[in-house]
């Protein structure tokens, strides 16, 4: 609820299309940006679908010329520049991303830098120059077929270096943000179950870190509880198939758009300070990193406010989620916060997430991952962690 002491501001939005179906109309509004396109889309699943076909005839029926480019895994930043490198002369009128939230963040990267054709490492946060982005983009449409990242709605490109010198770090501006995003929940029905189970917990980790986030609003949070909402009621339906994995499915790509609205206005927590150096130095996919931390961070973040802030705001939002989670409107703060917990321990077990040690992490590596941990994200998160508190939660993680 507003107050009198509230100050807030809200950045740039894309124009938002949403729907079952929706997908159809995406060769009429390419037009509306120019008569050639560049298609950046993941290296299989949408360029083998009917969804593909129908665009391609749809292009040729309004004469629009596309080249496609395929992006594997997350996009590092030599994909991106040279990406532009190859099509800066191509004479590009739209970018048009359609994937996962790697495929989102290459598109949106590419757009950038098309016009300019200075590489992307001159802006990256954290690395190197750091120089501001000057413009101009070229216009840009996201179009997710997964649900989890919110890219579709973020103004940041995420690209990862992987290896010992591993960096994960954004490529941020307003003018990054699409013109247009398109969320269709029809393309999320070829997803495998274990891509809804990450995606589907990046996108509840982002909504429970933007509720809570130090930045948070009365707006955002109005979002972010209409979308914990959504998610809590969809992602285990469409995970486990059957007749409501369709509901579930318009849900999660619902729940998943409001993450991306609420992250880019509010920043995010320590999950996702983990995120960072975690992808980084190891392969392992960020909807995973998200969804197997997410209970023991939050448990953490929890005992941290009752010790150090018991009179924190955001000890009492845990405690509305909670409630709401758990159908129970008479629990004590305490209760909704214990049940809360209780509650994502057992949807991360009922998603079958893997803990670290499955995905390569030791315990001689924790040192160097809480070192590499506070980024921009764990500056938002609602209390000051201590090392030894990061690195309660990656050892709690191990097996």
């Amino acid at each position: 609820m507003i107050t009198a002491t509230d100050v807030f501001a809200i950045g740039r939005l894309p124009k938002i299309v949403f729907g079952a179906g929706e997908i159809r109309h995406l060769p009429t509004q390419i037009e509306a940006f120019g008569s050639h396109g560049l298609l950046v889309t993941g290296a299989e699943s949408f360029l083998g679908s009917r969804h593909f076909l129908a665009l391609e005839r749809g292009l040729r029926a309004l004469s629009v010329r596309y080249t496609i480019l395929t992006i594997g895994g997350e996009p590092s930043p030599l994909d991106i520049d040279e990406a532009v490198a190859r099509h800066r002369g191509d004479g590009i009128e739209v970018v048009i991303g359609v994937g996962g939230g790697s495929v989102l963040d290459a598109a949106k990267a590419i757009a950038g830098l098309l016009k300019p054709g200075n590489s992307v490492m001159d802006h990256l946060e954290g690395v190197g120059p750091e120089r501001p982005y000057g413009g101009p983009t070229t216009p840009l449409i996201l179009v997710p077929t997964t649900a989890g990242t919110g890219s579709e709605a973020t103004k940041n490109a995420v690209l990862t270096r992987q290896g010992p010198d591993g960096f994960k770090k954004s490529f941020r501006d307003d003018r990054l943000v699409a013109d247009l995003a398109m969320i269709d929940p029809d393309l999320l029905a070829s997803c495998p179950k274990p891509l809804i189970a990450a995606n589907g917990m990046d996108a509840v980790t982002q909504l429970l870190e933007s509720y809570v986030s130090l930045r948070a609003n009365p707006l955002t949070d109005a979002l972010a509880m209409s979308g914990l909402q959504a998610a809590f009621k969809g992602l285990l339906p469409w995970y486990e198939g059957g007749e409501k994995a369709a509901e579930g499915r318009s849900l999660m790509a619902y729940a998943a758009l409001l993450s991306g609205l609420c992250l880019a206005q509010t920043g995010l927590g320590s999950v996702h300070g983990l995120a960072q150096p975690l992808g980084s130095f190891f392969p392992i996919p960020h909807g995973v990193v998200c969804g197997t931390l997410l209970a023991i961070a939050t448990e953490a973040n929890i005992e941290a406010l009752r010790q150090r802030a018991p009179d924190a705001p955001q000890l009492h939002k845990y405690a509305n989620v909670g409630r709401d989670l758990l159908g129970q409107p008479a629990l004590s703060d305490v209760s909704a916060q214990d049940g809360l917990i209780a509650e994502l321990k057992a949807l991360t077990q009922r998603l079958q997430l893997p803990n670290l040690s499955m995905l390569g992490v030791l315990e001689s590596d924790i040192e160097r991952i809480v070192l590499h941990s506070r980024g921009s994200s764990m500056k938002t998160n609602p209390v000051l962690l201590t090392d030894g508190e990061i690195g309660h939660i990656l050892r709690s993680r191990l097996s």
